[in-house]
């Protein structure tokens, strides 16, 4: 593995011009250059890393080789801090040549500057408020158990649904934003397993992303790799494909 040179400025995130080349956008979008001063960083040969303090967590991007060693000498600088972390697709074999690593997760963070082609059903969309939460979390309880945000959370900016002739409730989604730079990252859109296949989780994410860059100029989001139907889907609306990554915890992390 290659030696690097662990930087604890954040600024020194951005000096290697990481952030406009393909398969960095996670530091493009998700490492905010307004947070400067009170986000730890680390910077090395071709790739960058920065600590999520709250959560244990440490980011990566660039070199998978480099990526790695940061993230090995961040557990090292840091001893029992560091639980878990992302790097790009490969970082983890290499980390894990070294450390015991458990929950590895390959993913793709896709994100779109423009808005995408109008979806059936995508007129029936409808914001959702407060007064909706309870019914929320009922729906995401019965049809996406699994779901990454749920109502209330301080990170949800919005919630929408599309409802049938009678009223109930057929899909929904929200848009939460990434821990530190506060972008836009579409989370939790589920349909009812009953109603799958008719085109509401398309109408649903089109109308979310559609939201997102005329209010932001551009919409993020996790896809596991494997999930073939999503991949169509989001590849249809025109999120880039290039940011493959892979997380993982770190066994015997405190």
């Amino acid at each position: 593995m290659q030696a690097t040179t662990l930087v604890s400025r954040t600024a020194d995130l951005f000096d290697q011009g990481l952030e406009r080349q393909s398969g960095a956008a996670l530091l493009r979008f998700g490492a905010a250059r307004r947070r400067q001063d009170d986000r730890t960083g680390w910077s090395g040969d071709g790739a960058v890393a920065w600590l999520d303090a709250g959560r244990g967590h440490v980011w990566s991007v660039g070199d998978a080789a480099a990526a790695a060693e940061l993230v090995l000498n961040a557990e090292r600088e840091r001893p029992g801090a560091i639980r878990e972390f992302t790097g790009p697709r490969g970082s983890d074999e290499l980390v894990g040549q070294r450390r015991e690593l458990t929950d590895v997760v390959e993913w793709v963070f896709r994100w779109t500057l423009v808005e995408p082609p109008v979806m059936r059903n995508e007129e029936r969309v409808v914001a959702l408020g407060e007064e909706h939460h309870e019914e929320l979390i009922a729906f995401l309880g019965a049809h996406s158990p699994a779901h990454s945000t749920g109502p209330g959370s301080a990170d949800v900016s919005l919630w929408a649904g599309i409802r049938d002739a009678d009223g109930q409730l057929v899909a929904c989604g929200a848009l939460s934003s990434l821990r530190d730079s506060g972008a836009p990252l579409m989370a939790s859109v589920a349909t009812d397993a009953s109603r799958r296949g008719q085109g509401f989780g398309a109408a649903l994410t089109a109308w979310l992303t559609r939201y997102a860059v005329r209010e932001h100029g551009f919409c993020t989001l996790w896809q596991i790799s494997d999930n073939a139907p999503a991949q169509r889907l989001y590849d249809r609306l025109g999120y880039r494909d290039e940011d493959h990554c892979v997380s993982a915890r770190i066994v015997g992390a405190a």
